[in-house]
């Protein structure tokens, strides 16, 4: 599990209702149902408007993927392709072949496996790039869109709040001959903006940047898969190849000097 996820939320949440409690109030009264329907049952059905039913039934999935933990491979898929210009200057393109069966090659996107039989096949670099940039920009846009539809949850959240609060202030002053009971039901009718402005910033948004971010580490991880495909079928030097895809990741990703000399070493001790 991706605790800083879980983490985030609990701790989100968990300051808002301490803060409040310092100050006096009650948890009780901030719980109200009526403003929950509102706001989860406007919000959801706002963003099924948007989205299609195929993409909506996602949604449970896509929370789940938001919990979990998923590291890069940045550092693997340098040593793996390391690894393959060494036997393909030594044994050949064609000895590559067996590594399609592989159990390592399993462990990485399916891109890689379609590159290398590209490689295998002696197709054309700019055929191979061509392909493959296309293929990587399309997973790309349909990883983001995924991250988009709790966005878009983000931003209909607080006007689904403004809306339960101007429901609630009608009822209020459809009722004005009890004066008593004006200043709680305002507060009741002010709950549906604290919840759909906190949804929308604790879980909705919060969500959807953790999916862009995950969705940003699979293209690099692509593009280097790309990368270092390319350079097999130029028949590079591993010792360039490991370069290269070095330099791109520290790029990408902005590691310091000593994360890249600690990066190489562990290619090194693997070589060894």
């Amino acid at each position: 599990m991706d605790f800083s996820t879980l983490l985030g939320i609990i701790l989100g949440f968990g300051s808002l209702i301490f803060a409040f409690v310092l100050e006096g109030g009650s948890v009780s009264s901030l719980i109200g149902l009526s403003a929950a329907i509102i706001v989860l049952g406007g919000t959801i059905g706002a963003t099924m408007t948007s989205f299609s039913m195929k993409d909506i039934l996602k949604l449970p999935k896509l929370i789940g993927k938001a919990f979990k933990e998923e590291g890069n491979k940045y550092l693997d898929i340098i040593k793996y392709f390391v690894y393959l210009s060494q036997k393909a200057r030594s044994e050949g393109l064609l000895s590559l072949e067996q590594e399609l069966q592989s159990d390592e090659i399993k462990n990485y996107d399916p891109i890689l496996k379609d590159c290398i039989e590209l490689v295998i096949d002696g197709a054309d670099i700019e055929l191979i790039k061509t392909t493959m940039e296309n293929r990587i920009y399309i997973e790309d846009k349909a990883l983001k869109k995924e991250a988009s539809m709790f966005e878009a949850a983000g931003g209909y959240s607080p006007t689904m709040g403004i809306i339960g609060t101007v429901m609630g202030l009608v009822h209020v002053l459809g009722n004005l001959s009890e004066p008593d009971k004006l200043g709680p039901s305002i507060a009741v009718a002010f709950i549906a903006t604290l919840y759909g402005v906190s949804m929308a910033n604790l879980v909705w948004l919060p969500i959807g940047e953790k999916l862009k971010n995950k969705a940003q580490i699979k293209r690099t991880e692509k593009e280097i898969i790309l990368e270092g495909s390319l350079s097999l079928q130029a028949g590079e030097n591993p010792k360039i190849v490991e370069k290269k895809l070095l330099t791109f990741v520290v790029e990408r990703e902005s590691v310091s000097n000593s994360k890249e000399q600690s990066v190489k070493g562990e290619i090194a001790d693997d070589k060894a």
